[in-house]
Parts: structure tokens; sequence; C-alpha cells
């Protein structure tokens, strides 16, 4: 057996098990460490009722980022602007009272309901309204969540098409783009129209959807254009077994540790989900962080694309020496 089949053989035995660890990490930890930090809440009404109840948030330190409302049409306003993600409101006549968003999270909605009702003083009943609900398709945001683990795999697959069929230039940007409108368009039909798991601007969530997807097919394309082949392999590592786990879709970006929640929003499938809630619940508030991080990471990929198809057609790769046919040697 020679020496190279040798070193592949060692390399399949090596390299399998570290990226099977390395996804077990990636999904398991973070699931298995939720956990509020610095989770923006509200509190709400008069004093003395709405200091202890604030006093109680911050003796868990790091826990819960709390701020301060006059009233509760002030609290309602912020959580629809999505500042906070749910607010307590304390009135001497009618007891504290919840409000919660559970399209933006049914997780941080439950861990809320939870702590409030240990924090109010015994056989006190704790009222709730969700402010903003998720829909009844999905009330649990389960369909939501994962949905994105398709649009990654999806990003994947268009960058790595277009690096198989080496499409180079204006080609592999194009069709980049032509596929991530389709799969938007396509998305946005079945998780709005058919499942109604989203129910906002349709052309706003088939955009988010779209951007998302290019997003991370611009990503993959454009590392392969720079670095070759590895490049694919690099970002499907990125996309889909770090940006996906790390979105915090599922739960909230900020139950998750530290600092994952904040990377995870740095990546697209990340921003994507943050953006597709806005955009679906809550009439686009809170999207502009989310919609400039898709947006430089589809124009660094297609840069990356473009620049890279001119550079390898000014500079095409040398024809492999002509051997002689064996019956002429000698």
């Amino acid at each position: 057996m020679s020496a190279t089949p040798n070193r592949r053989m060692v390399a399949v035995i090596l390299l399998i098990p570290v990226v099977v660890i390395l996804a077990l990490w990636a999904f398991a930890w973070p699931a298995a460490r939720i956990a509020p930090h610095d989770l923006p809440v509200g509190v709400a009404g008069s004093a003395p009722g709405a200091d202890r109840l604030q006093q109680q948030f911050e003796q868990r330190e790091g826990a819960f980022e709390v701020h301060r409302y006059a009233s509760a049409a002030d609290a309602r306003r912020a959580i629809e602007g999505r500042s906070v993600y749910g607010a307590v409101v304390v009135t001497p006549q009618e007891g504290p009272q919840l409000l919660t968003a559970s399209a933006a999270s049914p997780v941080v909605a439950q861990l809320l309901r939870e702590t409030v009702t240990a924090q109010a003083p015994e056989g006190t009943q704790v009222r709730v309204a969700d402010v903003v609900a998720a829909p009844a398709g999905d009330p649990r945001g389960s369909a939501l969540g994962a949905s994105f683990l398709p649009l990654a795999i999806a990003g994947v697959l268009s960058g790595s098409a277009v690096t198989m069929l080496r499409l180079r230039g204006r080609r592999a940007a194009l069709a980049l783009i032509g596929a991530a409108a389709l799969v938007g368009i396509g998305a946005a039909a079945l998780t709005d129209n058919w499942l109604g798991v989203i129910t906002g601007d349709w052309w706003a969530e088939a955009g988010t959807l779209g951007l998302t997807v290019l997003a991370i097919g611009g990503t993959v394309a454009g590392l392969a254009a720079v670095i070759g082949p590895p490049g694919v392999g690099l970002g499907a590592l990125l996309m889909v077994l770090l940006g996906n786990p790390f979105s915090g879709v599922t739960s909230a970006p900020e139950l998750l540790p530290r600092p994952i929640g904040t990377i995870g929003q740095l990546m697209p499938p990340g921003a994507g989900g943050s953006l597709l809630r806005s955009v679906a619940f809550f009439d686009g508030s809170g999207a502009g962080g989310a919609l400039l991080t898709l947006t430089l990471w589809a124009a660094l990929g297609l840069t990356a694309v473009l620049v890279g198809g001119r550079h390898r057609a000014q500079h095409p790769a040398a024809p492999a020496p002509c051997l002689p046919e064996p019956a002429l040697v000698g």
C-alpha cells in the first residue's frame, strides 16, 4: 500500500471524530447552558412596589437588564419596539401584571412567567397579557426555529454548486442571487401562506429569507473563490456547525452562554432569525442591526466571488505537461 492512501486513511479516521465532536459541542453545549444573560426586561408602576421588584431582578447579578417605565402604555410600546422582551406593571389596586411577547421568544415568555410568579408575595395572583403573541400556527416557535437549518443548508448548497460548476465572476454572482431569491419566495410561501408560522408583510419575509440564503451562499462561494475548494468546507463549518446553533433562533440570544449569543448575532443565521422575527411580528421594529449584518455578509461574499473570478480569468491555471505515449517511450 502506497504512502498516499495510508495518509488519506489516517486523515479520515482522525477527521470524522473531530467534526462530530465539534458538532456535538456546538449544538449541545449552548442548549444545555440556557440561562438569562443581561436579558432586557421592563418594570413599570409606582414605588415602592416597582422599586422592590426591580431590586429582585437586579439581585440575580448579570441575569437581567432592567428598564424602568412610567406607565403600562410605555412598557407596551417598548415591547412592541423590541427594546425589552417583557415587563411587569405594578399597581397598588390590581397587583402585578406581566406583559410578555411570545412572538419574540416563547422560551423567554415562559421564563418571565416563572420568575415573576416566584418573586410575587405568597397568594398573589399574577395576571399575564401577551402583547405580541406568537401565531396560532406555531405557538411554541418550534417551526420557526427549525426553518433556519434548511436555510443554512440551502446557502451552503448554492455556494457549493457555483464552485463545483466552475461559475465565475458575474455568472456566479447572478446564480447566487437568483437561487437566493427563489428560495426566499418559496420559503415565504411555505411558512406564511401554508403553515402560518409567520404572519407579517409577505414580501419583507421573502426578502429576509432570501437575503439570509444569499449571505450564506455568497460567503461559501467567496471563500472558495479566494482560497480554493477548501473554502466550501470552511464556509459550511462556519454557517451550519457554528452559525446555526449559535443563532439563538430556538430560544433567544440572551439565553445562550456568553459570548456565544453575541457571536451568533454577527453571523447570517442569527441575524436572519432576528430580522425575520422583526418583520414577521413587530412591523420591522429593531430590524436595523440584523439587516446591516446580513447585507455586509452578502456584499463581502459577492465581492470575493467577483474578484476571485476576475483573478482566475486573468491568471488561468497552467495546462498539464504533455507526456509521451507509453508505447513510444524508449
